[in-house]
């Protein structure tokens, strides 16, 4: 997906978790952080906090969706995922992309993954992997027009 895309349709999904988002509830009214997880993926159990943080901190000015993107047959199992969302504390609303249908639209290959869209639903920023929090909160705090700390 390149900067400045129009966040895809959120459709697709093989269940939702916490509550089902459209995209017409997220565009226009505030930034929207998505971020792919997967059960079987350490590195996301290990940003879960900073993503956790980040939801709570920006609470009323920052939209934050999780999806899940299985990456064997293994993570397919909705009770291990529930369990799993449970456990880390994972309360925003979670796509389950069991058919990679999100996967695909975003072009996403990588867990974990995170796009930073405007309130106007344009993509700003996209990283992968395990590190970079600071970047991400860095390009969030520039979205929401905040001073970063």
């Amino acid at each position: 997906m390149k900067l400045r895309a129009q966040m895809p349709e959120l459709s697709g999904a093989t269940k939702w978790l916490n509550n089902e988002v459209k995209k017409e509830d997220l565009v226009g009214d505030k930034p929207t952080l998505i971020h792919f997880w997967s059960v079987s993926c350490h590195l996301c159990k290990e940003a879960m906090p900073d993503i956790n943080e980040l939801r709570d901190e920006y609470e009323d000015d920052l939209n934050v969706i999780a999806v899940h993107m299985p990456r064997s047959e293994d993570d397919l199992d909705l009770g291990v995922i529930e369990q799993v969302a449970m456990g880390h504390d994972i309360t925003q609303p979670i796509f389950v992309d069991g058919d990679h249908k999100l996967t695909e639209a975003f072009e996403n290959q990588y867990v974990p993954a995170y796009y930073v869209f405007d309130k106007e639903g344009q993509l700003r920023h996209f990283q992968a992997g395990g590190s970079g929090m600071k970047m991400l909160r860095k390009r969030l705090n520039r979205v929401l027009g905040v001073e970063s700390k």
